[in-house]
């Protein structure tokens, strides 16, 4: 029995689509960003997920993106579910200023910069 439950709860594991240090775009809303992290489920608050309206709030049960994100106007962090996202295949490099703190330029993606060891 334990064996089939813990093969239960590992079906329940998902495989986050996107990488750290991927370039995406908001499948919907006009932005874009680098993936700096990623939950495995939702991880935010309650009072955050209740302002997304009803009709587009997405499912817990996915892998969510921080990302280090921009639009035509400003930078930003992101906080968005998997569905509602795609990978961005434009080249541009991204602007949000922690990117560089964080990232060096790979192609069209970033690598994260080697730590410094004291």
């Amino acid at each position: 029995m334990v064996r089939a439950s813990k093969s239960a709860q590992m079906e329940k594991i998902r495989i986050a689509k996107f990488q750290i240090g991927q370039v995406v775009r908001h499948r919907v809303y006009s932005f874009r960003g680098v993936v700096f992290d990623i939950d495995p489920v939702f991880a935010n608050t309650e009072e955050w997920y209740q302002s997304i309206p009803a009709e587009v709030r997405p499912r817990k049960d996915q892998p969510f993106y921080h990302l280090f994100a921009e639009n035509d106007q400003t930078e930003y962090i992101a906080y968005v579910s998997e569905q509602n996202l795609l990978p961005d295949t434009s080249g541009e490099p991204v602007r949000h200023p922690q990117v560089a703190e964080v990232f060096v330029r790979d192609g069209k993606n970033y690598r994260p910069r080697a730590t410094m060891r004291h």
